[in-house]
C-alpha cells in the first residue's frame, strides 16, 4: 500500500520505518533535514513538502505532529492535505491533541470527501521502535477497519475508541492519571524513606499491596527500585516532563470546556510546571520525585 507519513521525528521516524518494514512504500516530511535522511536511508522515499505528500496518490497519509496548532495548519491550511489532496483519502493523525481539535479537524475531512481518525498512541519511543505501540482510535467502525493492517504494521493494541476525538479522550484521560499516580508515588516513597524505609523494601510492599499501580511497579521514580526505569540512568529518555505537561494542559483545557472538575488533574499539571520551570523539562517525568527529597536530587 501507499501512505504517506508526515512528521518523522522521536516517533514518526520509527514508526514510517516500521511501515517500510512491513512491505508499504512510504513517503515521507519531516521539516528537519535530518529526519529526512534518516527517512530516506531506511528506504523510504523523503519528499520536500507535504504538498507531495497530498498529492502523491497515497491511500492512506498518517501524521504525527508537536500540538493542535500544527495538525490544523498541515490539514486546514491554504495550500494543506484537505486543500490538495484527491477526495477519497484516509487520513490518520497520531498527534496528541485537544478532542475538540481533533473533531473539528475531522469534520472538515468530511466536507472534504475525506474519512479520517483520531489514533493518539501510547509506548514512548521504545514502544515506536519495537512496533508495540497501543493507538487509541476514534471515529467511524468501517474507516477502523480499513485502517487496521496499517496500524498493525506499527502497534500491537488496537483499540477502537468510539466516535472521532474519542482516542483523543482516552488519550488524555489515561495520561492525566499517569501524572497523578506518578505524583502520588513519588510522594509516597519520599515520606517512607526519610521515616527510615529501605526503598526496594517500601517499593515491594507497595507492589503488593493496595497501592501497587504502574507507577510503582514498572516505572518507580526512586533510584535503585527498577533497574529497567529512567531513575536508573539518571531521568534520561522516556517520557518527557514537558510532554507530561503538555497532556496535562490538554486534559484540565478540555475538563474546562466540559465543565468536568479534575482538581487532582489541575494540581498535577501545576507540580509539573513548577518542576519545567525549574528547569528539568526535559528529564523523564518521573523525576517529579526530586520536588520530595531533600536538596532535590534523587
Amino acid at each position: 500500500m501507499k501512505i504517506g507519513f508526515l512528521g518523522l521525528g522521536n516517533m514518526g521516524g520509527p514508526m514510517a520505518r516500521n511501515l517500510l518494514k512491513a512491505g508499504h512504500e512510504v513517503i515521507g516530511f519531516d521539516p528537519a533535514p535530518a529526519a529526512r535522511e534518516a527517512f530516506a536511508q531506511a528506504g523510504g522515499e523523503a519528499v520536500s513538502g507535504l504538498q507531495a505528500i497530498a498529492t502523491s496518490g497515497a491511500d492512506i497519509i498518517i501524521t504525527m505532529l508537536p500540538a493542535a496548532a500544527q495538525v490544523r495548519e498541515v490539514y486546514l491550511g491554504a495550500d494543506g492535505l484537505l486543500a490538495r489532496a484527491p477526495r477519497g483519502r484516509l487520513f490518520i493523525d497520531s498527534s496528541t491533541i485537544d478532542p475538540h481539535s481533533a473533531r473539528a479537524v475531522a469534520a472538515e475531512a468530511a466536507r472534504a470527501g475525506h474519512a479520517m481518525l483520531d489514533a493518539p498512541v501510547s509506548g514512548g519511543t521504545g514502544g515506536a521502535e519495537a512496533g508495540t505501540l497501543t493507538f487509541m482510535v476514534g471515529g467511524a467502525e468501517e474507516d477502523f477497519a480499513r485502517a487496521k493492517p496499517v496500524l498493525a504494521a506499527m502497534g500491537r493494541n488496537l483499540v477502537h475508541c468510539g466516535a472521532g476525538g474519542n482516542g483523543q479522550v482516552a488519550k488524555i484521560a489515561n495520561n492525566m492519571l499517569l501524572g497523578i499516580t506518578m505524583a502520588g508515588v513519588a510522594e509516597a516513597m519520599a515520606l517512607g524513606v526519610s521515616l527510615g524505609m529501605d526503598p526496594v523494601t517500601l517499593a515491594g510492599i507497595i507492589n503488593t499491596s493496595s497501592g501497587r499501580c504502574w507507577s510503582s511497579e514498572v516505572y518507580n521514580p526512586w533510584p535503585g527500585v527498577v533497574p529497567t526505569a529512567p531513575a536508573a540512568r539518571g531521568y534520561s529518555g522516556g517520557f518527557g516532563t514537558d510532554l507530561m505537561l503538555k497532556d496535562l494542559g490538554l486534559a484540565t483545557e478540555a475538563a474546562k470546556l466540559a465543565r468536568q472538575p479534575v482538581p487532582l488533574g489541575a494540581l498535577a499539571q501545576q507540580l509539573y510546571q513548577g518542576f519545567s520551570h525549574a528547569g528539568h523539562g526535559g528529564l523523564d517525568f518521573s523525576a517529579i520525585v526530586r520536588n520530595y527529597r531533600r536538596g532535590g536530587e534523587a
